[in-house]
């Protein structure tokens, strides 16, 4: 069932990923719009969605998405650049709330660049898509363009592996083409990746660049309500519910690290298919 009533300002925004790397675009969007209320969903259970088939991520965006309406979203953000690779078309054409999307910043990397060599750290499914090699010839015509595919390191993020020697060995290896073409710019092509800005400034020295998604979708977010008459107009600050497919109690300590705030999770009901009928 879908609670919320078109043109009103009540409903919250509803967010999701495969996982707790959305919780960067979220923090986004907690800073851009304080007083909106907020859903999250991390589908843990089947995280990395990077290595899934597209049909996979998109059955489960659309299971996802029809729950969040359900529970009253308003408006829809997909936190996941693999999740809008795979289901952002579909979405928008059937989901009864406006879809917001995200995609590598390859745009703003192109006006930031100095030397002309920009890195995009991805996950292999969004290397692959469509959507993301058309960014590639629309915006990369005068840049040259390193794309660097990262397996493995949405998984040590989901341990909650920021930091330790696994992790760096990973970001070693895939920031060595980075650093061996003299990329100045680095696009973080997941919202995982946004977690270890810290060890690849490290590792890249602190004059590369690094460009992550996060506010710009905020922006649209609040930009999307204001036209659609969606903003709440309540001031106090908002409330926000979290849910996981994996387990509640091993996400709540990831989440609560990443959030910054001790917060409570929910279990993800399966069988939400028919949702948002």
């Amino acid at each position: 069932m879908n609670h919320q009533v078109a043109g009103s300002d009540s409903g919250s925004i509803g967010l999701f990923d495969s996982g707790v790397g959305g919780l960067s675009v979220l923090t986004a969007i907690r800073e851009q719009l304080p007083n909106e209320d907020l859903l999250y969903v991390a589908d843990s259970r089947y995280a990395p969605w990077g290595d899934k088939s597209v049909e996979f991520v998109r059955r489960r965006s659309g299971i996802i998405s029809a729950f969040l309406i359900g529970q009253g979203a308003k408006i829809v953000v997909i936190g996941s650049n693999t999740g809008t690779a795979a289901s952002a078309e579909l979405l928008r054409a059937t989901a009864k709330v406006p879809i917001v999307a995200i995609e590598p910043a390859i745009k703003p990397a192109v006006a930031a660049t100095r030397s002309g060599v920009i890195g995009v750290l991805v996950t292999s499914v969004t290397s692959q898509s469509t959507r993301f090699n058309k960014l590639l010839e629309q915006f990369g015509k005068n840049v040259r363009i390193v794309t660097q595919a990262a397996p493995g390191l949405v998984e040590r993020i989901e341990r909650g592996d920021l930091e330790g020697e696994e992790t760096r060995s990973l970001l070693q290896r895939y920031l060595a083409a980075f650093r061996l073409e003299g990329a100045d710019t680095i696009v973080l092509g997941s919202t995982h990746y946004v977690f270890l800005g810290p060890i690849i400034t490290e590792i890249m020295g602190p004059n590369v660049l690094l460009v992550d998604s996060g506010h710009a979708v905020a922006r649209q977010v609040a930009k999307v309500l204001r036209e659609q008459s969606l903003s709440k107009v309540d001031t106090s600050d908002g409330d926000v519910r979290f849910w996981t497919s994996g387990d509640p109690a091993r996400e709540r300590a990831i989440i609560s690290r990443l959030w910054r705030h001790k917060i409570h999770v929910d279990l993800f009901p399966e069988g939400q298919d028919n949702a948002s009928s």
